[in-house]
Formats: C-alpha cells, sequence, structure tokens
C-alpha cells in the first residue's frame, strides 16, 4: 500500500529540484543580458556611463577580494578539522595535486610546443627600449623568489589576512584546522567548532547576496571591458607572441581540460555549464582567489560535489593550480630571452618548462600575479626588461583569459577528485552555497 505522506514529500522534492532549476536558467539568461548590455553601453565611450562603470566594477571587485581570504581560511580549517587524521584527507589531497601536476604541466607543453612551431621573432630594438619606460619597476625591488616563498611564512597572525597573502592565509588555515584535529576532544574544542563552523554559515550568507546583486557586477566589468578595446588600451602588437599565448590558452580551455575529464568518465559540457558562473566571474575579476567564493558556491549548489572535497580541494587549487599561469610564465620568459640574445636549446626550454610549473604553483592567485613573477625571473636573469612593457599594455586581456582558463581547471581538478573519491569517503552534503 502506497505511504501518501512519503509520496507529498517526494512531489515536494521535485518541485522544489524544479525550481531550482528554473531559478539557475534564469539566472544564466539574466547573466549573459548583463555581459551583452554592458558590452553595448561600454563600446558607446559615454564618459559618465564609463565612470559609473569603473566605480561599480571596482566596488564588486573590492567585495570579492574582501570575502575570499576569509573563505579560504574557513574552507581549510574546517574541512581539515573535520577530516584530520582520517586517510580521507591524504586521498584527497593526493588527487588534488596529482590532476594539479598533469594539467600543468600539459599548459606548458602546449605553450611550449605552439611557441616552437609559430615561431615569434625579434622585436626592433627601438620598441624594446621604449617599452622600458612602462615597466612598473617600483615593484621590482620585492619581487626576487627567494623574498616570494619567505614571504610565505607569516611573522604574525594578522598580517596575511591584512595584506591579502594567500599562500601565508592557507598556511595558517590549515595548521589551524589540522591543530584542531589533532587536539583533545575536550568542551573547549566543541565550542570553538562551533563558533567556526557558525562563521563558515555567516560568510556564505554573504555569499548569497553577493552573488543576487552580481549582474550589475557583470554589466559593470562587461562596458569596462568593451570601453578599453574600443579605446585602443588593448591592442595585439606582438602579434605571433600574443597568438602563442592566447592559442595555448584556448587549447588547454577547450581540449585538454575536457579530455581529462572525458578520461575520468565525466560529461565536460555539464560541468562546464555547472561551474559556467565561477568562470564568468574569474574572466572580469582576474583574480582565482577573489572567484573563490563564487566557485565554492557553484561546485556544491549546482555541481553537488561533496562539500568535504570543494571545501579542501578549491581553496589549495586557488594557489597552487595555475594552467594559463605557466603557460604565459614559459612563452614569455622564452620570448624575453630569445630577444635578449640568450641560446635557448631544447634542454633549456625543457628546463624552463619545469621551471615555469614550479613559478606558477607558487604565485598567488591575484590579478598580474604571472606578470610579476615573469618580471622577478627574467630580472634575475639579467635579461633586459623592456620587452616586459611593451607586453603589459595586452595583458589586461590576456590575464583575463588565463584567470578563466584556471578557474575552469579548478573546477575539472574538483569534479575529477569528487568522482574518483565517490563510495570511498564519507559523504557530506552540509549547507550548500546557493548559486
Amino acid at each position: 500500500m502506497a505511504n501518501p505522506n512519503k509520496d507529498s514529500v517526494d512531489l515536494a522534492k521535485d518541485e522544489a529540484l524544479r525550481q531550482r532549476k528554473g531559478g539557475q536558467a534564469k539566472q544564466m539568461v539574466l547573466w549573459f543580458a548583463a555581459l551583452i548590455v554592458g558590452a553595448i553601453l561600454g563600446w558607446l565611450q559615454v564618459p559618465a556611463l564609463n565612470e559609473l562603470f569603473n566605480f561599480v566594477a571596482t566596488v564588486f571587485t573590492r567585495l570579492f577580494q574582501f570575502i575570499a581570504v576569509p573563505t579560504i581560511a574557513l574552507a581549510v580549517i574546517t574541512t581539515l578539522s573535520a577530516l584530520g587524521a582520517k586517510k580521507d584527507t591524504g586521498r584527497i589531497f593526493a588527487h588534488a595535486v596529482t590532476y594539479t601536476l598533469l594539467t600543468t604541466i600539459a599548459a606548458a607543453s602546449i605553450g611550449l610546443i605552439l611557441y616552437l612551431w609559430i615561431a615569434p621573432g625579434n622585436l626592433p630594438a627601438d620598441l624594446i627600449g621604449a617599452g622600458a619606460s612602462d615597466v612598473p619597476m617600483q615593484k621590482l625591488g620585492s619581487l626576487s623568489y627567494y623574498d616570494h616563498f619567505l614571504s610565505v611564512i607569516p611573522n604574525n597572525m594578522l598580517q596575511p589576512f591584512l595584506a591579502g597573502n594567500v599562500l601565508s592565509v592557507m598556511l595558517i588555515a590549515a595548521s589551524v584546522g589540522l591543530a584542531l584535529a589533532f587536539m583533545p576532544k575536550t568542551e573547549n574544542r566543541a565550542v570553538l567548532l562551533k563558533g567556526i563552523h557558525g562563521l563558515q554559515e555567516l560568510l556564505f550568507t554573504l555569499i548569497r547576496a553577493l552573488l543576487w546583486a552580481l549582474p550589475a557586477g557583470i554589466l559593470a566589468f562587461a562596458a569596462q571591458l568593451s570601453s578599453q578595446i574600443e579605446a585602443g588600451v588593448i591592442v595585439g602588437a606582438l602579434g605571433k607572441y600574443t597568438l602563442v599565448v592566447l592559442g595555448g590558452n584556448v587549447i588547454q580551455f577547450f581540449i585538454v581540460i575536457p579530455l581529462f575529464l572525458l578520461a575520468r568518465g565525466l560529461n565536460p559540457l555539464y560541468v562546464f555549464r555547472k561551474m559556467a558562473p565561477a568562470i564568468a566571474v574569474a574572466l572580469f575579476t582576474k583574480s582565482s582567489a577573489g572567484t573563490l567564493p563564487v566557485t565554492l558556491a557553484s561546485a556544491e549548489a549546482r555541481l553537488k560535489v561533496n562539500p568535504r572535497v570543494s571545501r579542501f580541494v578549491l581553496p589549495i587549487c586557488t594557489t597552487i593550480n595555475m594552467n594559463g599561469c605557466a603557460a604565459f610564465i614559459l612563452v614569455t620568459s622564452l620570448f624575453v630571452m630569445q630577444n635578449a640574445g640568450f641560446d635557448l636549446s631544447i634542454g633549456t626550454m625543457i628546463t624552463w618548462l619545469f621551471v615555469a610549473v614550479l613559478a606558477a604553483i607558487g604565485n598567488a592567485g591575484v590579478p598580474m600575479g604571472c606578470y610579476f613573477l615573469t618580471l622577478s625571473l627574467m630580472s634575475s636573469l639579467g635579461a633586459p626588461l623592456g620587452l616586459m612593457g611593451v607586453i603589459l599594455p595586452i595583458y589586461t586581456i590576456i590575464d583575463m583569459i588565463e584567470t578563466a582558463e584556471n578557474v575552469w581547471s579548478d573546477s575539472a581538478v574538483c569534479a575529477m577528485t569528487d568522482h574518483d573519491l565517490q563510495g570511498k569517503i564519507e559523504d557530506s552534503r552540509g549547507e550548500a552555497v546557493e548559486a
């Protein structure tokens, strides 16, 4: 005999699911409409509108930065404190790092192959000399790679959070999470964990509010970019070099990452559709770390990833899974060294491939992070830096595409890790952030 109560519950669940899918579809339409309208308004070059859009875009960028650092910290703390010494931690970490290395090496390798095939030539010396004045030299003094790694080690608790040093925040969060995991299970520990989980719920409420207002941000970001293109800020003066960098990103984005997903039995179109909000935000904010709240929301609410996986994998990938950055560092370094007269043998190029991969892993997911890291590497070699100034005007569009690629790769690593570990770790379908 049928249970009417159970049937009514099932009907309610089905109706809620239909409403959620309908809401997500309407949201995507609204986002694309904002994208198109913003592009048109920016193209019109109305000064008052451009100022307004710059203001709104800056506000949203600052809001994403404001919420990103605590999101990373709380996600890592709560995940590690829950997993602790369980073998789940090692399994999740091993899968995430393996896929990160594979995708990042693949991205750099594609960049190297395209560089050898397209073979960008040298630029005129006067153009490189003129570009020297555009190099942001004021930051070069603090760009030593040794100093970069040393800066990851915090000397106080608050400074990394105030400075937005993502790697230092990750280190602090991992230490606190593991300490909570190994603490004696006392009442004090329980109260502390309850407070941390409460803060995370509060943060997710703020993320939902930010996502609700995001169409206004997308409109402003699109208008800002369209205005820059129309004004000639973004130009393709470097020809073959630009083709190598952007071509490598396109191949990695549309071919390589989908092949990784297919190899693990996942539908790339399905994963992309569910993670599209995060990829769109990454495109405009140019910050993997700043996009993390939306990436987490999309993974849990839309892709239905186990929160134990998403809240551990995505913060880690935000700081180490830099596909686009690895390709940019390799191609740009080779291009600068070639113009400087360095001998570029195949052995040298392969060596720099691994240098680029390691450098990308150590790079923080912030706007222009790859540019300044490459600038530091070239400075340490004594290479002339004028070419970096020539590259700077087109780096805006490169940075956008790289960041979208990085977040798409983060999403793929998270999806593959979740797929591989289904049934092997405890399922935790806690509160998901609506995206």
